[in-house]
């Protein structure tokens, strides 16, 4: 919380991030460490290790994110911080993981909170673009709640996926393709292009997925067989974690 806090001094200093920036910044902090405080007690956690020290770091950055945006809207902000946090934040996705592949500290918390770094960062980016762009954007950052929402009432979307390069890369392409939008450096045109694009992709990751849960589960009374290398289902469908499979 410390180390939000100076974050969001420092871009209150440099950058002129005003008051709804700050307190979105803020409640963001509180919420990171009251969801992690109770997730560490809940999993009797004794180390919080490598790996999701890493994982902090991005949740900073995401927390800067977070804070710009919600200052876009009452006046303009420096879009090259936001993007550079943004991607920066991205980039680190592909460390934590390796730290903990290398030193043998992956757990399931730790692969949880990656998932739920990411997804929240790819919704505030969706946010960003969308002012531009249109609301039709905030299709690629709430598919992943949406398929959350319908497993509580569907049991067999908690089945576990088969390890997917393909749905590696269609998870991956959202950050980018957002990001590069965000960024102004396209046309109008173009941006909308290549996010459509992306959210194209997106549908048919998700939707040739939750075929294979539904024909895997048909006709079975408890979570449907696994197959290939495990991997949760919200991970795989929306945003990859590369701490999932059986090394971690």
């Amino acid at each position: 919380m410390g180390v939000q806090l100076l974050v969001l001094e420092v871009l209150c200093r440099v950058s002129g991030l005003g008051t709804i920036g700050w307190l979105t910044g803020c409640v963001f902090a509180v919420a990171t460490w009251a969801v992690l405080t109770v997730a560490l007690r809940r999993t009797w956690t004794t180390s919080f290790g490598p790996a999701n020290r890493v994982t902090l770091a991005r949740t900073i950055l995401v927390g800067g994110v977070t804070a710009l945006v919600a200052d876009s809207f009452g006046r303009p902000v420096p879009v090259t911080v936001l993007i550079a946090f943004a991607a920066v934040a991205l980039v680190l996705d592909a460390v934590d993981g390796q730290v903990a592949r290398r030193t043998k500290t992956a757990t399931p918390l730790g692969a949880r909170f990656d998932m739920e770094v990411d997804a929240f960062l790819i919704l505030v980016l969706c946010v960003h673009v969308a002012i531009p762009l249109g609301a039709w954007v905030l299709s690629i950052g709430l598919m992943r709640y949406a398929f959350v929402a319908a497993s509580w009432v569907l049991p067999w979307l908690h089945g576990d996926l088969p390890h997917s390069m393909a749905r590696k890369t269609v998870a991956a392409l959202q950050g980018v393709v957002l990001v590069v939008a965000g960024a102004g450096i396209l046309p109008r045109a173009s941006a909308a292009a290549a996010v459509a694009v992306a959210l194209g992709l997106l549908v048919w990751s998700f939707g040739r997925d939750v075929a294979w849960l539904w024909r895997a589960g048909k006709g079975a009374d408890g979570p449907p067989p696994v197959t290939g290398v495990p991997e949760p289902a919200p991970v795989g469908l929306a945003v990859t974690s590369r701490r999932a499979g059986p090394d971690r």
